[in-house]
Protein backbone atom coordinates (compact mmCIF):
# COMPACT_ATOMS: atom_id res chain seq x y z
CA UNK A 1 0.00 0.00 0.00
CA UNK A 2 2.52 2.94 -0.82
CA UNK A 3 0.13 5.28 -1.87
CA UNK A 4 -1.62 5.28 1.71
CA UNK A 5 1.77 4.86 3.04
CA UNK A 6 2.61 7.99 1.52
CA UNK A 7 -0.75 9.70 2.61
CA UNK A 8 -0.20 8.41 6.29
CA UNK A 9 3.16 9.58 6.48
CA UNK A 10 2.19 13.01 5.97
CA UNK A 11 -0.27 12.83 8.78
CA UNK A 12 2.48 12.19 11.23
CA UNK A 13 2.08 15.59 12.84
CA UNK A 14 -1.57 14.38 13.59
CA UNK A 15 -1.50 11.80 14.76
CA UNK A 16 1.36 12.11 16.83
CA UNK A 17 -0.51 15.18 18.95
CA UNK A 18 -3.73 13.56 18.99
CA UNK A 19 -2.10 10.66 20.84
CA UNK A 20 -0.06 12.90 23.02
CA UNK A 21 -2.99 15.52 23.81
CA UNK A 22 -5.61 12.23 24.50
CA UNK A 23 -3.06 9.86 26.92
CA UNK A 24 -2.21 13.52 29.18
CA UNK A 25 -6.25 14.01 29.42
CA UNK A 26 -7.23 10.21 30.01
CA UNK A 27 -4.43 8.51 31.64
CA UNK A 28 -3.56 10.10 35.47
CA UNK A 29 0.01 9.26 34.86
CA UNK A 30 1.01 11.10 31.86
CA UNK A 31 -1.95 13.89 32.67
CA UNK A 32 0.68 14.55 35.88
CA UNK A 33 3.99 14.68 33.58
CA UNK A 34 5.61 18.53 32.98
CA UNK A 35 4.60 19.53 29.96
CA UNK A 36 8.30 19.19 28.49
CA UNK A 37 8.38 15.84 29.32
CA UNK A 38 4.93 15.11 27.14
CA UNK A 39 6.60 17.29 24.33
CA UNK A 40 9.89 15.16 24.82
CA UNK A 41 10.49 12.23 25.48
CA UNK A 42 6.67 11.05 25.13
CA UNK A 43 6.22 12.54 21.94
CA UNK A 44 9.44 10.97 20.63
CA UNK A 45 8.38 7.87 21.61
CA UNK A 46 4.95 8.32 19.75
CA UNK A 47 6.46 8.99 16.68
CA UNK A 48 8.73 6.11 16.76
CA UNK A 49 5.80 3.66 17.12
CA UNK A 50 4.42 5.95 14.20
CA UNK A 51 6.96 4.74 12.19
CA UNK A 52 6.68 1.25 12.95
CA UNK A 53 3.22 1.16 11.85
CA UNK A 54 4.31 3.18 8.76
CA UNK A 55 6.69 0.24 8.20
CA UNK A 56 3.96 -2.27 8.72
CA UNK A 57 1.88 -0.34 6.38
CA UNK A 58 4.26 -0.35 3.39
CA UNK A 59 5.45 -3.97 3.92
CA UNK A 60 3.97 -7.19 5.11
CA UNK A 61 2.00 -5.70 7.59
CA UNK A 62 4.09 -8.07 10.54
CA UNK A 63 6.40 -6.68 13.01
CA UNK A 64 10.04 -7.81 12.25
CA UNK A 65 12.86 -9.01 15.17
CA UNK A 66 14.08 -5.67 14.96
CA UNK A 67 10.75 -3.54 15.47
CA UNK A 68 10.23 -6.04 18.55
CA UNK A 69 13.29 -5.88 19.58
CA UNK A 70 12.87 -2.05 19.79
CA UNK A 71 9.48 -2.71 21.47
CA UNK A 72 11.09 -4.27 24.14
CA UNK A 73 14.02 -2.40 24.53
CA UNK A 74 11.57 0.84 25.08
CA UNK A 75 9.19 -0.87 27.57
CA UNK A 76 12.52 -2.08 29.42
CA UNK A 77 13.06 1.79 29.97
CA UNK A 78 9.72 2.88 30.65
CA UNK A 79 9.45 0.34 33.49
CA UNK A 80 12.93 1.84 34.88
CA UNK A 81 11.52 5.30 34.59
CA UNK A 82 8.57 3.66 37.22
CA UNK A 83 5.94 4.43 34.36
CA UNK A 84 2.95 1.78 35.58
CA UNK A 85 2.64 -1.19 32.86
CA UNK A 86 -1.42 0.27 33.09
CA UNK A 87 -0.08 3.46 31.58
CA UNK A 88 1.85 1.80 29.17
CA UNK A 89 -0.65 -0.43 27.47
CA UNK A 90 -3.27 2.62 27.80
CA UNK A 91 -0.63 4.61 25.83
CA UNK A 92 -0.76 1.35 22.53
CA UNK A 93 -4.45 1.22 22.55
CA UNK A 94 -4.79 4.92 22.49
CA UNK A 95 -2.22 5.01 19.56
CA UNK A 96 -4.33 2.57 17.72
CA UNK A 97 -7.72 4.01 18.36
CA UNK A 98 -5.91 7.19 16.75
CA UNK A 99 -4.30 5.49 14.04
CA UNK A 100 -7.38 3.85 13.10
CA UNK A 101 -9.22 7.34 12.68
CA UNK A 102 -6.24 8.71 10.94
CA UNK A 103 -6.61 5.77 8.60
CA UNK A 104 -10.53 6.06 8.47
CA UNK A 105 -10.25 9.65 7.11
CA UNK A 106 -6.92 9.51 4.56
CA UNK A 107 -7.19 5.47 3.65
CA UNK A 108 -9.74 4.97 0.34
CA UNK A 109 -12.65 2.56 0.73
CA UNK A 110 -11.06 -0.50 -0.43
CA UNK A 111 -7.98 0.33 1.13
CA UNK A 112 -9.75 -0.26 4.83
CA UNK A 113 -9.91 -3.33 5.17
CA UNK A 114 -6.42 -4.33 4.71
CA UNK A 115 -4.77 -1.44 6.96
CA UNK A 116 -6.87 -2.22 9.40
CA UNK A 117 -5.79 -6.17 9.12
CA UNK A 118 -2.43 -4.55 9.44
CA UNK A 119 -2.87 -2.77 12.56
CA UNK A 120 -4.26 -5.81 14.43
CA UNK A 121 -1.25 -8.05 13.50
CA UNK A 122 0.88 -5.44 14.76
CA UNK A 123 -1.19 -4.97 18.20
CA UNK A 124 -1.15 -8.97 17.97
CA UNK A 125 2.55 -8.65 18.07
CA UNK A 126 3.71 -5.84 20.02
CA UNK A 127 1.48 -6.14 22.94
CA UNK A 128 2.81 -9.39 24.51
CA UNK A 129 6.26 -8.37 24.05
CA UNK A 130 5.55 -5.30 25.79
CA UNK A 131 3.81 -6.70 29.05
CA UNK A 132 6.23 -8.99 29.08
CA UNK A 133 9.31 -7.20 28.57
CA UNK A 134 7.53 -4.06 31.30
CA UNK A 135 7.19 -7.15 33.89
CA UNK A 136 10.88 -8.31 33.39
CA UNK A 137 12.19 -5.18 33.87
CA UNK A 138 10.11 -4.26 36.82
CA UNK A 139 10.63 -7.76 38.27
CA UNK A 140 14.49 -6.97 38.29
CA UNK A 141 13.76 -3.51 39.45
CA UNK A 142 11.54 -4.85 42.41
CA UNK A 143 14.25 -7.07 43.56
CA UNK A 144 16.82 -5.16 43.23
CA UNK A 145 14.44 -2.37 45.64
CA UNK A 146 13.92 -5.22 47.64
CA UNK A 147 17.54 -5.94 48.05
CA UNK A 148 18.47 -3.03 48.98
CA UNK A 149 15.99 -1.94 51.47
CA UNK A 150 16.96 -5.39 52.99
CA UNK A 151 20.63 -4.09 53.43
CA UNK A 152 18.78 -1.01 54.64
CA UNK A 153 16.99 -2.21 57.75
CA UNK A 154 20.05 -5.03 58.47
CA UNK A 155 22.51 -1.65 58.67
CA UNK A 156 19.68 -0.25 60.68
CA UNK A 157 19.13 -3.40 63.04
CA UNK A 158 23.30 -3.63 63.53
CA UNK A 159 23.81 -0.04 64.22
CA UNK A 160 26.21 0.48 61.01
CA UNK A 161 26.19 3.57 58.29
CA UNK A 162 22.75 3.35 56.55
CA UNK A 163 22.73 7.07 55.03
CA UNK A 164 24.12 5.75 51.44
CA UNK A 165 21.98 2.98 51.48
CA UNK A 166 18.72 4.90 52.08
CA UNK A 167 19.49 6.94 49.50
CA UNK A 168 19.88 4.17 47.23
CA UNK A 169 16.31 2.58 48.47
CA UNK A 170 14.70 6.21 48.59
CA UNK A 171 13.52 5.34 51.83
CA UNK A 172 13.18 8.53 54.65
CA UNK A 173 14.69 7.02 57.74
CA UNK A 174 15.40 10.31 59.74
CA UNK A 175 13.16 10.78 62.95
CA UNK A 176 11.37 8.54 65.14
CA UNK A 177 10.24 5.21 64.32
CA UNK A 178 8.49 2.49 66.44
CA UNK A 179 10.46 -0.86 66.09
CA UNK A 180 7.95 -3.93 65.91
CA UNK A 181 8.38 -7.73 65.96
CA UNK A 182 6.05 -9.75 64.76
CA UNK A 183 4.76 -13.98 65.57
CA UNK A 184 1.85 -15.53 63.94
CA UNK A 185 0.39 -18.77 64.49
CA UNK A 186 1.46 -19.74 61.15
CA UNK A 187 3.70 -18.03 58.15
CA UNK A 188 1.66 -16.04 56.42
CA UNK A 189 2.69 -14.61 52.52
CA UNK A 190 5.24 -12.15 52.76
CA UNK A 191 3.32 -10.11 50.37
CA UNK A 192 0.37 -10.14 52.76
CA UNK A 193 1.86 -8.71 55.52
CA UNK A 194 3.92 -6.07 54.11
CA UNK A 195 0.90 -4.93 52.00
CA UNK A 196 -1.07 -4.92 55.20
CA UNK A 197 1.83 -3.23 57.08
CA UNK A 198 2.39 -0.42 54.33
CA UNK A 199 -1.77 -0.01 54.56
CA UNK A 200 -1.73 0.87 58.01
CA UNK A 201 1.95 3.34 58.05
CA UNK A 202 0.85 4.96 54.70
CA UNK A 203 4.78 4.30 53.77
CA UNK A 204 7.24 1.96 52.55
CA UNK A 205 7.56 -0.16 55.48
CA UNK A 206 11.29 -1.95 56.13
CA UNK A 207 10.92 -5.32 56.81
CA UNK A 208 12.74 -8.42 57.61
CA UNK A 209 9.87 -11.43 57.25
CA UNK A 210 12.41 -13.86 58.38
CA UNK A 211 13.06 -12.26 61.87
CA UNK A 212 9.65 -11.03 62.04
CA UNK A 213 11.10 -7.46 62.48
CA UNK A 214 9.27 -4.14 61.08
CA UNK A 215 10.15 -0.54 60.99
CA UNK A 216 7.23 1.79 60.87
CA UNK A 217 6.78 5.69 61.28
CA UNK A 218 7.36 7.12 64.92
CA UNK A 219 3.60 8.73 64.03
CA UNK A 220 1.98 5.72 63.19
CA UNK A 221 -0.59 4.82 65.64
CA UNK A 222 -0.31 0.94 66.10
CA UNK A 223 -3.34 0.37 68.12
CA UNK A 224 -5.31 -1.76 65.26
CA UNK A 225 -1.83 -2.97 64.06
CA UNK A 226 -2.95 -7.11 65.74
CA UNK A 227 -6.79 -6.59 64.64
CA UNK A 228 -6.31 -5.33 60.83
CA UNK A 229 -3.10 -7.52 60.15
CA UNK A 230 -4.49 -10.27 61.36
CA UNK A 231 -7.60 -9.45 58.97
CA UNK A 232 -5.79 -9.92 56.17
CA UNK A 233 -3.25 -12.48 56.84
CA UNK A 234 -6.41 -14.49 57.96
CA UNK A 235 -4.60 -15.63 62.20
CA UNK A 236 -4.15 -14.26 65.09
CA UNK A 237 -1.17 -11.79 65.69
CA UNK A 238 1.42 -11.31 68.56
CA UNK A 239 3.09 -7.94 68.16
CA UNK A 240 5.56 -6.39 70.36
CA UNK A 241 6.50 -2.43 69.52
CA UNK A 242 9.15 -0.25 71.42
CA UNK A 243 10.01 3.72 69.96
CA UNK A 244 13.62 4.80 68.75
CA UNK A 245 13.70 8.22 68.76
CA UNK A 246 16.40 8.20 66.35
CA UNK A 247 17.76 5.61 63.99
CA UNK A 248 20.41 5.15 65.99
CA UNK A 249 18.30 3.78 68.63
CA UNK A 250 16.67 1.24 66.28
CA UNK A 251 19.18 -1.83 67.59
CA UNK A 252 18.47 -1.41 71.27
CA UNK A 253 14.43 -0.84 70.00
CA UNK A 254 14.67 -4.18 68.09
CA UNK A 255 16.32 -5.63 71.32
CA UNK A 256 13.35 -4.88 73.24
CA UNK A 257 10.61 -5.63 71.04
CA UNK A 258 11.99 -9.03 70.57
CA UNK A 259 12.55 -9.75 74.43
CA UNK A 260 8.80 -8.24 75.03
CA UNK A 261 7.55 -10.79 72.71
CA UNK A 262 9.29 -13.46 73.38
CA UNK A 263 8.22 -12.56 77.13
CA UNK A 264 4.37 -12.53 76.08
CA UNK A 265 4.52 -15.76 74.59
CA UNK A 266 6.24 -17.52 77.07
CA UNK A 267 3.91 -16.45 79.60
CA UNK A 268 0.69 -17.58 77.24
CA UNK A 269 -0.59 -14.11 76.93
CA UNK A 270 -3.67 -13.59 74.59
CA UNK A 271 -2.87 -12.33 70.87
CA UNK A 272 -2.49 -8.54 70.92
CA UNK A 273 0.13 -5.72 70.81
CA UNK A 274 2.38 -4.93 73.97
CA UNK A 275 5.08 -3.00 75.07
CA UNK A 276 7.47 -3.38 77.79
CA UNK A 277 5.26 -1.43 80.16
CA UNK A 278 2.66 -3.92 79.60
CA UNK A 279 4.79 -6.64 81.62
CA UNK A 280 7.52 -4.39 83.32
CA UNK A 281 7.64 -7.05 86.34
CA UNK A 282 7.42 -10.09 84.32
CA UNK A 283 10.77 -8.11 82.22
CA UNK A 284 12.55 -7.76 85.13
CA UNK A 285 11.64 -11.50 86.99
CA UNK A 286 12.87 -12.74 83.84
CA UNK A 287 16.18 -12.02 84.58
CA UNK A 288 17.97 -15.41 84.81
CA UNK A 289 19.68 -16.65 88.35
CA UNK A 290 19.37 -18.29 91.35
CA UNK A 291 16.60 -15.64 92.52
CA UNK A 292 14.01 -16.45 89.65
CA UNK A 293 14.12 -20.38 90.88
CA UNK A 294 14.09 -19.54 94.61
CA UNK A 295 10.89 -17.77 93.56
CA UNK A 296 9.84 -20.08 91.63
CA UNK A 297 10.35 -22.61 94.22
CA UNK A 298 8.03 -21.18 96.38
CA UNK A 299 5.10 -23.08 94.70
CA UNK A 300 6.72 -26.78 94.92
CA UNK A 301 4.37 -27.35 97.91
CA UNK A 302 1.58 -27.07 95.14
CA UNK A 303 3.17 -29.74 93.01
CA UNK A 304 1.13 -32.31 93.76
CA UNK A 305 -2.15 -30.17 93.82
CA UNK A 306 -2.84 -29.20 90.45
CA UNK A 307 -6.06 -27.65 91.88
CA UNK A 308 -5.01 -25.81 94.37
CA UNK A 309 -2.31 -24.31 91.79
CA UNK A 310 -4.99 -23.54 89.00
CA UNK A 311 -7.33 -21.90 91.70
CA UNK A 312 -4.41 -19.85 92.44
CA UNK A 313 -3.31 -19.06 89.43
CA UNK A 314 -7.62 -17.79 88.49
CA UNK A 315 -7.21 -15.95 91.58
CA UNK A 316 -4.50 -13.87 90.60
CA UNK A 317 -5.48 -13.67 87.06
CA UNK A 318 -9.04 -12.19 88.36
CA UNK A 319 -7.22 -9.36 90.71
CA UNK A 320 -8.37 -11.26 93.86
CA UNK A 321 -11.98 -10.96 92.78
CA UNK A 322 -13.35 -13.86 94.90
CA UNK A 323 -17.17 -13.67 93.19
CA UNK A 324 -15.65 -13.80 89.46
CA UNK A 325 -12.82 -16.55 90.56
CA UNK A 326 -15.33 -18.76 91.47
CA UNK A 327 -17.27 -18.23 88.67
CA UNK A 328 -14.42 -19.40 86.06
CA UNK A 329 -13.61 -22.38 88.29
CA UNK A 330 -17.14 -23.24 88.50
CA UNK A 331 -17.16 -23.70 92.36
CA UNK A 332 -18.96 -22.40 95.31
CA UNK A 333 -17.59 -19.07 97.23
CA UNK A 334 -16.98 -20.86 99.88
CA UNK A 335 -14.77 -23.81 97.90
CA UNK A 336 -12.59 -20.96 96.93
CA UNK A 337 -11.99 -19.75 100.32
CA UNK A 338 -11.22 -23.24 101.51
CA UNK A 339 -8.92 -23.81 98.58
CA UNK A 340 -7.12 -20.30 98.78
CA UNK A 341 -6.65 -21.06 102.49
CA UNK A 342 -5.04 -24.63 101.40
CA UNK A 343 -2.59 -22.32 99.26
CA UNK A 344 -1.27 -20.61 102.04
CA UNK A 345 -1.55 -23.23 104.37
CA UNK A 346 1.06 -25.15 102.02
CA UNK A 347 3.20 -22.38 101.03
CA UNK A 348 3.26 -20.06 104.36
CA UNK A 349 2.43 -17.28 102.48
CA UNK A 350 -1.06 -15.82 103.41
CA UNK A 351 -2.70 -14.03 100.78
CA UNK A 352 -4.66 -11.69 102.99
CA UNK A 353 -1.50 -10.30 103.17
CA UNK A 354 -0.12 -8.14 100.54
CA UNK A 355 3.64 -8.24 100.39
CA UNK A 356 3.14 -11.93 100.68
CA UNK A 357 0.11 -11.76 97.97
CA UNK A 358 2.56 -10.23 95.75
CA UNK A 359 5.02 -13.07 96.47
CA UNK A 360 2.74 -15.76 95.18
CA UNK A 361 1.60 -13.73 92.17
CA UNK A 362 5.17 -12.91 91.53
CA UNK A 363 5.95 -16.82 92.20
CA UNK A 364 3.56 -17.77 89.46
CA UNK A 365 5.31 -15.69 86.65
CA UNK A 366 8.57 -17.13 87.54
CA UNK A 367 7.05 -21.16 87.10
CA UNK A 368 6.22 -19.56 83.87
CA UNK A 369 9.43 -19.05 83.02
CA UNK A 370 11.58 -21.29 84.31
Amino acid sequence: MPALHARMAVRRGDFTGAVVARCAAEVPFYGELPRRTLEGEVTRSITAVHDLLLRALREDGVMGPGDLTRLIEWSGRRAEERVPLEAVIAAYLIGAEVWWQVLAETAEPEELTGAGAKLLACLHAAMPAVVLAHRNAQEDIHSEDKRVRRALLTALLAGRPYEDLAEAAQVTVVGGHEVVALAFESSPPSRLVQSSLEALAGVPVLMDHVAGIALLPGSCDLSGLPDSLGKDVGQSVFAAAAPAVEPTAVPAAAAEAGRVLDLVQRLGRPPGLYRLDDVLLEYQLARPGDALLRLAAKLDPLADHPYLLETLRVFVDHGHNRRRSASELCIHRNTLDYRLHRVSTLTGLDLTVPAEARLLQAALVAADLT
